[in-house]
């Protein structure tokens, strides 16, 4: 389930927010319009969303090792001076700037 951030409502135009807390809710589900403890009026903010785990870009950039590419079927080049030379798979021992040996 997808995690919201509510802000309580501070001024009359709804652009000012006091405290925040967060729910979770479906994704069909209403948005809240009051708190859950309090009753005062909150609005729906936006916030980037959370990434994490071995998937994020921020954490590694080396997402699949070359054994799991290999594994399902990719073949996985490096940059060299001489063109692409191949670190993992199947593929051409080299692309670009030769031939293949």
């Amino acid at each position: 389930m997808p995690t919201y951030v509510y802000g309580v409502i501070l001024s009359d135009d709804h652009e000012e927010v006091g405290e925040t807390f967060e729910v979770e809710q479906g994704i069909k589900d209403p948005p809240l319009t009051h708190h859950p403890k309090t009753g005062e009026a909150v609005r729906r903010l936006l916030c980037a969303p959370f990434v994490a785990g071995t998937w994020s870009p921020l954490k590694s950039k080396n997402l699949l090792s070359d054994k799991k590419l290999t594994e399902k079927g990719f073949t996985k080049y490096v940059k060299t001076n001489n063109g692409y030379e191949k670190s993992a798979g199947t593929g051409p021992d080299r692309i670009g700037g030769g031939s293949s040996e």
